[in-house]
């Protein structure tokens, strides 16, 4: 199992505004598609004006079919290119974690 940290910075005060796009266009097809949500979350100390989500695969090839499988969606094509104006993001991280040996989530 890895676990996939996606952490997206905005503009300020323009979080709320991405997620309620990204609630209704964007989260059905990842889920359709991706499956194991992990958690959705906003930073409230620290560095500001972030979202973080996690998600769960088998390994990084179950990670990269998924994927794959979900560009080709015509709803993802959708969400991609009619979302707000400007576009809220600033910047997106991906991490991939691996857990260890004696980690809860394997």
């Amino acid at each position: 199992m890895i676990l996939e940290v996606r952490t997206y910075t905005t503009h300020p005060g323009k979080g709320a505004i991405w997620l309620a796009y990204y609630e209704k266009h964007g989260l059905p097809v990842q889920e359709k598609h991706l499956g194991g949500l992990v958690g959705f979350f906003t930073s409230e100390i620290g560095t500001l004006n972030q979202i973080v989500h996690m998600w769960k695969y088998e390994s990084l090839s179950d990670r990269e079919a998924r994927r794959a499988a979900m560009v080709k969606d015509p709803a993802w094509h959708a969400f991609i290119q009619n979302g707000p104006q400007p576009h809220p993001l600033i910047s997106q991280e991906s991490q991939i974690l691996v857990p260890t040996a004696f980690s809860p989530m394997k």
